[in-house]
This record gives structure tokens, sequence and C-alpha cells, in this order.
């Protein structure tokens, strides 16, 4: 059933890349866990014990805040069609904002997107599959296309400003430092 693993296998690395569907999970020594489903192409397996994923605009920014707070993460696929499978990846994370070096180096892995907030990139050391034998089948249909419609329509100024107004604290009232002091 499930194993414990010091990193990602390629067979694993392989199932990752063909998930339309990933969960993140963090949490502050106080206040609310945060579990936030992510799509969209947005996750890249770096290296056998390091993730990277692209962090887009949304209703909050609960995931910055936290790692501020406390950097760690789990990241949670479930294999919605084929052989059942859970697979969670356990770490430490950081956060990179258009302000650091870091982003230039990370864009280059993604498509370029007006609604790119942040790169996540997590440090895994803990790798854990288990059965998934509860989970669903589903059918993938499609991506949904209304985050990139409505960055477009919004334009990079008014996304700054849906940040300032949307993103810059948490739920609990955390900073998220979306913005540069």
């Amino acid at each position: 059933m499930g194993k414990q693993l010091k990193s990602i296998t390629a067979e694993l690395q392989e199932f990752i890349e063909k998930q339309h569907l990933f969960f993140v999970g963090t949490a502050a020594a106080e206040g609310r866990v945060n579990i936030s489903p992510k799509g969209m192409d947005s996750l890249r397996v770096i290296d056998a014990n390091k993730v990277v994923w692209l962090n887009l605009t949304g209703s909050g920014n609960e995931t910055a805040a936290h790692l501020l707070k406390n950097n760690r993460m789990t990241i949670m696929f479930c294999a919605f069609e084929g052989k059942p499978l859970i697979l969670r990846l356990y770490g430490t994370a950081k956060i990179y904002h258009k302000r650091d070096k870091e982003f230039d180096e990370y864009q280059t892995l993604f498509p370029v997107k007006i609604s790119t907030r942040q790169f996540i990139a997590m440090e895994v050391d803990l790798v854990q599959t288990s059965c998934g034998f509860g989970v669903p089948l589903l059918d993938f249909k499609e991506e949904r296309t209304l985050m990139d419609a409505w960055a477009e329509n919004k334009g990079p100024d008014k996304i700054v400003e849906y940040w300032k107004n949307k993103n810059t604290k948490s739920i609990d009232g955390f900073e998220t430092q979306i913005l540069p002091d």
C-alpha cells in the first residue's frame, strides 16, 4: 500500500507531470490551516527533491502568508483516472516575487501570464504514496480559461491594484509581502 521515500522517483515525476490538479497545504503556528487547489500547468519538478509552482493571483494569498510564518508545506496529488494513487510531497518552501532574481529564472519554466503572482520553490524532504482506493474516477474535460481572461481584461496595473486590495494580508491578518515595502 503506502510507501515513504526520500525523493521523487522517475515514475512519480511522470505521474506528477500528468496531473491537472494538485492541492497545497500550509499553516502558521496559529490561525487557520489552508488547503488550496491548483491547476493550469503550474508545477515543475526541478529534481528529485525540488519542485516549483507558479502561484497565480487569487482571492487570497494564504500560502504566502503562512510560509513567511512557518515554511512547512505539503503538496498532494490524487489519481482521478488510471491506476489509483495518492502522492504527498512534504518539505519546506520559499516564495519568490518579481523583485527577486530567482523569479526570472523560474519564469522561464512556465508560460508568461499576467496573473503570475509568485513562484514557490519547495525542497522536498519526504515523499509518501498511499493507495488512493477511495478517490473517485473523474474524466478531465478541459482547463478553465476564466483566470487568463480575467487577468488580461484587468491588465498589469489593475492586477497590482487587486493585490493591494485582496492579497497583502491573510484572513488571519498575516502579512504576505506581495508588494515591496
